[in-house]
């Protein structure tokens, strides 16, 4: 009888509460927002931003804004400053491997020039010119992949000297495509001179 009196009195209380009208000036009473909540197409077009920039709605002096600073950050990265350089030529292991590919002379460096010298003397009309001339081609070819082989293993040997352990992946083909290109063409441009000792910096 208590438990069945208990329960009609609950379930009274309950009722009155949910009938009774809460007064306006109540501060238990939820408050709106206000306003509409605006759909959700209508929120990601508010967000929305363009990914490449309208160069026909820029002024002049934008343009030329946006040109300057363009080259600033071309130069920068030429003079190989760490902010404007591409991740993979950031960090001090990068700069090593550069290094001692820049402080000497390279069989690849030459390759280029030497090939198209060896085209146009093929073109010659003797036969020992194309003969000749093929022979030297693969001969150069053999000379650099040597001299690339070398130059790697020193590498190696001095950057496991200067940072206690042995070049990262990729550390290999990073020296070897530079060293086949022509010291002029190489970004980030040589920071040492030829006969110089590469050092952790």
């Amino acid at each position: 009888m208590v438990f069945g009196r208990r329960s009609k009195e609950l379930t009274e209380a309950h009722t009155e509460a949910v009938t009774s009208p809460v007064a306006p000036g109540d501060p238990s009473r939820p408050v709106g927002k206000g306003r509409p909540t605006p759909r959700r197409r209508d929120s990601e077009a508010a967000n929305r931003r363009p990914l490449v920039v309208d160069r026909k709605s820029m002024t002049a002096d934008q343009k030329a804004k946006q040109r300057a600073e363009r080259a600033k950050a071309r130069e920068a990265m030429l003079r190989g400053e760490e902010r404007y350089l591409p991740a993979r030529d950031r960090g001090p292991e990068r700069r090593f491997l550069r290094d001692s590919v820049d402080s000497r002379w390279n069989v690849g460096e030459i390759l280029l020039p030497a090939m198209i010298g060896v085209l146009a003397i093929s073109l010659l009309p003797f036969a020992w010119s194309r003969m000749g001339t093929f022979a030297v081609a693969y001969g150069l070819m053999l000379f650099g992949v040597v001299d690339c082989w070398l130059l790697w293993r020193r590498t190696k040997k001095r950057y496991a000297q200067e940072f206690g352990q042995d070049p990262g992946k990729g550390s290999a083909w990073y020296v070897v495509l530079r060293a086949f290109q022509m010291r002029g063409s190489r970004i980030p441009r040589p920071a040492v001179g030829r006969g110089d000792t590469p050092v952790r910096r």
